[in-house]
C-alpha cells in the first residue's frame, strides 16, 4: 500500500495551490481543482458563462455563475478526508510496530516519531534540513517537496527536469530513456531558477501595471475635483446674480442650478465609469497575479506546470495591453470647464442670465427611404424612434445611432400614430381612419369614430398617461378624445382658434401641447389654454420630453437653420440646446421633433432624420 506521502504528493494536491484538495471541483475535462482556486480563476474572467481549464483550456459551463454548483470530485474528496484523519507512522524506525509520526523532513522525505526527530536534529549534517509538524501536513497547510528519489532507481535523486514530459527524473532515466527519445533535459535547479525568475518578473510587471492604473485613478480624481471647483464657481456666480434680483428671479435661479447640476452629473458620471473600469482592471490583475504566485511555493510538474504556464500566459497577455489614456478624463473635464455663466442675458423678461458652453453634436444624419414622404415620428416603447411615411407607406424604426432596425405596416399610408402603455399602437391613415395593432403589429378588430379627410383634414395624434387617444383636425380646429377600446368619441376640445397641426401629451399630468403654425399652446386636462409660446415670424416644432419638460425647434426654413430650446412644462425658458443648426432644406415645410428614450434628440424633415446628442 502506498505511503501517506506518496498519496498526498502524487494524487491529492491541487495543481494550482499545491496543497491538499479543499472541496475539489471537477471540470468537464476531468481536471480537478480546489473550490478556492476555481473562484480565483473566475475572477480573472470578463463576464463569461464558462470557466476555462488552466491545464487543457477546455471550457466548462458555469451553472448560474456559481462555483458551488460545479460537480464535486466525491472519490477524491473522500480520499483527502481519509488521509487527513489517518496519522502516518514513523518511516525511520525499523521496529515492526512503528510509533506515530510527529514531523516530516522535507529534505529526507521521511516521517519521524518524537525520538527520531530528536536524533535527526543532533546530527550536524542534517541540521539545516526543514522539519514540518505533522499537524500542518495533515491539514494541507504545508505542501510536501516533490523532488525525491527515482522510483526506477531508488538510490538516485531526481536531479534533472524533462521539458517534454514536464517532470523531474534522475540522471539514469534521462540517459537511458528521455535523451534516447530526443527529449530536452535541463538541471532541476536551473529549471526551478527559470520558473522563479519568470514569476518574479510577472510580479514586477503586475506591480507596475497596478501603479499605472492607480495613477490614472488619481488623475480621474483630480479632474473630478476640477469639475467640482467649476461647479462651485458656477453656483457662486448664479447665487451672486440671484441676490441682486431675488424676489423677481427665484424660479429662474432654481432652473439654472438644476440645469448646472444635471450637466455636472453627466460629466462626473462619465468619470465615475472610467474610475470603476480602472478599479476592475486592478482587481483582475490581482486575481491573476495571485494564481501565478502559487508557483513560487515549490517546483512544478505535470498538470501543475500546464496550469501555471497557461495562467502566466494569461497574465502576460493582460499586462501587454495598452495603459490607460489620461487624456480621456482630461477631455471630459476640459469640456465641462467650457461652461460659463453669462449674466444679464434677457430671457422672457428675466435678466438673471444663463449657462453657456454646453454644446450638442450630430450623432447621425440619415436619408429617409422616400423623398418628401415623412408625416410624423414618435418614440417607440423599445427605445427606438418610429418614422411614419404617408408616401410609400410604412413605419420605419431607427436606433439612437441612426440605424434602420425594422420596417412594419409597409402597405399602410401613415398620417399619425402613437403607442399605448402596453405596447399596442394606434395608427391614423391618410383618410383619417384609425386602427389598433398589437405589439407584434397585427391588426386588431377595433373601430374608432373619426372625421373624414374632407370633413376634418390633417391633424395630430397623441396618447396620454391614461391611454386616452387625442386626435386633432385642422379644419374644424378641434380635438376628439377616444378610448383605446374604440367606439364613439368620448369628448371634444375646441382649440380656441389655434390650428392643431401636431399634438403631444405629458407623461405625468393630463396636459396636452399643440403645435400651431406660429405658436406652441399648452392645454390643461380639460382643454383650457394655459400658456402660449411663440417667436415672431419663426415656425415652432415642439415635443414633450421624458421628464415632462418641453423642447421646441425654431425653424428658419429659407435659410435651412434650426435652433432648439428647452422649456418647463409651463413653457418657461430653461436653456438653449442648439443654435442655427444647418440642415438640408426640404421642399415641404413640415418638421417633427422627438426625444429618444436614451436622451438623444431626433429632428426630422420630410427627407432626412437628424439625431443630436450631448456628446457625453
Amino acid at each position: 500500500m502506498a505511503t501517506f506521502h506518496q498519496i498526498s504528493s502524487q494524487n491529492l494536491e491541487c495543481p494550482i495551490c499545491l496543497t491538499l484538495f479543499n472541496q475539489p471541483k471537477l471540470l468537464a475535462c476531468s481536471h480537478t481543482f480546489c473550490i478556492d482556486c476555481v473562484e480565483r480563476i473566475i475572477q480573472t474572467r470578463q463576464k463569461e458563462q464558462t470557466i476555462t481549464c488552466p491545464v487543457c483550456r477546455k471550457e466548462t459551463p458555469l451553472p448560474s455563475e456559481d462555483v458551488r454548483r460545479l460537480q464535486t470530485n466525491v472519490p477524491l474528496n473522500s480520499l483527502v478526508d481519509e488521509v487527513k484523519t489517518k496519522n502516518p507512522t514513523c518511516t525511520v524506525c525499523e521496529m515492526d510496530e512503528k510509533p506515530p509520526a510527529v514531523s516530516f523532513c522535507q529534505d529526507c522525505g521521511k516521517y519521524m516519531c518524537k525520538s527520531c526527530e530528536k536524533g535527526h536534529g543532533t546530527w550536524k549534517p542534517l541540521s539545516n534540513h526543514e522539519l514540518v509538524p505533522i499537524k500542518e501536513v495533515l491539514e494541507g497547510k504545508v505542501p510536501l517537496k516533490r523532488r525525491q528519489k527515482c522510483k526506477k532507481h531508488p538510490n538516485d535523486d531526481k536531479e534533472s527536469f524533462c521539458t517534454g514530459c514536464q517532470e523531474y527524473i534522475c540522471c539514469k532515466c534521462g540517459m537511458l530513456e528521455h535523451l534516447q527519445e530526443g527529449h530536452k533535459l535541463e538541471h532541476a535547479a536551473i529549471h526551478e531558477e527559470k520558473l522563479m525568475t519568470n514569476i518574479k518578473e510577472l510580479q514586477e510587471r503586475a506591480k507596475s501595471k497596478k501603479t499605472t492604473f492607480e495613477n490614472h485613478i488619481d488623475c480621474i480624481e483630480t479632474q473630478r475635483n476640477e469639475i467640482l471647483n467649476m461647479m462651485r464657481k458656477l453656483n457662486n456666480d448664479i447665487d451672486k446674480a440671484y441676490e441682486e434680483c431675488m424676489q423677481l428671479l427665484s424660479a429662474r435661479r432654481e432652473a439654472l442650478k438644476s440645469q448646472a447640476k444635471q450637466w455636472s452629473e453627466k460629466f462626473t458620471n462619465k468619470l465615475q465609469t472610467m474610475d470603476e473600469e480602472s478599479h476592475q482592471i486592478i482587481r483582475h490583475i490581482n486575481a491573476m497575479e495571485e494564481l501565478v504566485t502559487y508557483g513560487m511555493k515549490v517546483p512544478l510538474e505535470k498538470d501543475a506546470v500546464f496550469a501555471h504556464d497557461k495562467l502566466c500566459e494569461n497574465l502576460k497577455s493582460f499586462l501587454d495591453r495598452d495603459d490607460p489614456d489620461d487624456q480621456s478624463p482630461r477631455s471630459v473635464s476640459k469640456r465641462a470647464q467650457k461652461i460659463s455663466f453669462r449674466k444679464d442675458v434677457k430671457v422672457n423678461e428675466l435678466c438673471l442670465g444663463e449657462l453657456d458652453g454646453y454644446t450638442w453634436e450630430v450623432k447621425a444624419d440619415v436619408e429617409l427611404p422616400i423623398k418628401d414622404g415623412m408625416d410624423c415620428i414618435t418614440r417607440a416603447p423599445d427605445g427606438k424612434m418610429a418614422v411614419g411615411l404617408y408616401l410609400g407607406g410604412g413605419i420605419h424604426l431607427y436606433s439612437p445611432d441612426g440605424e434602420l432596425q425594422q420596417t412594419v405596416l409597409k402597405d399602410v399610408r401613415i398620417r399619425q400614430f402613437g403607442f399605448l402603455s402596453d405596447g399596442r399602437s394606434v395608427v391614423r391613415e391618410t383618410d383619417n381612419k384609425m386602427s389598433l395593432y398589437t405589439p407584434q403589429w397585427e391588426k386588431l378588430d377595433v373601430t374608432f369614430e373619426t372625421m373624414s379627410d374632407d370633413e376634418g383634414g390633417h391633424g395630430g395624434l397623441t396618447v396620454d398617461k391614461d391611454n386616452n387617444i387625442y386626435v386633432s383636425y385642422i379644419k374644424p380646429k378641434k380635438i376628439q378624445v377616444s378610448s383605446p377600446q374604440g367606439g364613439r368619441v368620448v369628448r371634444e376640445i375646441m382649440c380656441d382658434g389655434y390650428t392643431p397641426l401636431q399634438l403631444f401629451s405629458f407623461h405625468y399630468t393630463g396636459k396636452v401641447i399643440l403645435k400651431d403654425y406660429l405658436a406652441v399652446v399648452c392645454l390643461d386636462g380639460k382643454g383650457k389654454k394655459e400658456n402660449v409660446l411663440m417667436k415672431e415670424g419663426i415656425r415652432p416644432c415642439p415635443a414633450v420630453c421624458r421628464d415632462d419638460s418641453v423642447i421646441v425647434a425654431w425653424l428658419k426654413h429659407e435659410e435651412g437653420l434650426v435652433s432648439i430650446d428647452q422649456y418647463t412644462r409651463n413653457l418657461e425658458y430653461v436653456c438653449n440646446i442648439v443654435t442655427n443648426f444647418k440642415i438640408q432644406k426640404p421642399e415641404r415645410r413640415w418638421y417633427y421633433l422627438q426625444e429618444f428614450e436614451s436622451g438623444e434628440i431626433a429632428f426630422c424633415t420630410t427627407d432626412r432624420l437628424y439625431i443630436l446628442f450631448d456628446g457625453i
